[in-house]
C-alpha cells in the first residue's frame, strides 16, 4: 500500500513542493539584490512521465527563471512570486489530504479486521 505509484507519486509531489516553497521564499527574500535570479522548481512533467512508467519517484530540479531582468539584473516579479505561493500552498494542501486519505483507510481497515 505504501509502495503503491500513487503514494510515491504524491510523497514525490509533496517534496516538489516543498521545495518550490523554499525557492519562493528566497525569491522574496533576494527581491531587492542586484543581480539576484528568480529560482524555479520543476517536477510536475517529470512526475507525469514517471507515473505513466509505472513509478511516480522523481526529484525535483531548480533552474533560474528565465523572466526579463530589472536594470539591476535582478528578476525577482512580486506578483509572481505571490500568485506562484498561492498555487503552491493549495497544490500541498491538496496532496496532503489525499495521503491523509490513504492513511484513514487504512486505519479504518485495520480497526475493523
Amino acid at each position: 500500500m505504501f509502495d503503491s505509484v500513487t503514494s510515491v507519486a504524491m510523497g514525490s509531489a509533496l517534496d516538489g513542493l516543498s521545495a518550490r516553497q523554499r525557492a519562493i521564499a528566497n525569491n522574496i527574500a533576494n527581491v531587492n539584490t542586484p543581480d539576484y535570479k528568480a529560482k524555479r522548481v520543476l517536477f510536475e512533467d517529470a512526475l507525469a512521465r514517471s507515473v505513466k512508467a509505472g513509478d511516480g519517484a522523481v526529484t525535483a530540479t531548480t533552474a533560474d527563471s528565465l523572466e526579463p531582468t530589472q536594470l539591476n539584473g535582478n528578476n525577482v516579479n512580486l506578483d509572481t512570486e505571490t500568485l506562484s505561493n498561492i498555487d503552491t500552498v493549495l497544490r500541498y494542501q491538496f496532496a496532503a489530504r489525499s495521503i491523509e486519505g490513504q492513511f484513514t483507510s487504512i486505519r479504518s481497515a485495520i480497526r475493523t479486521s
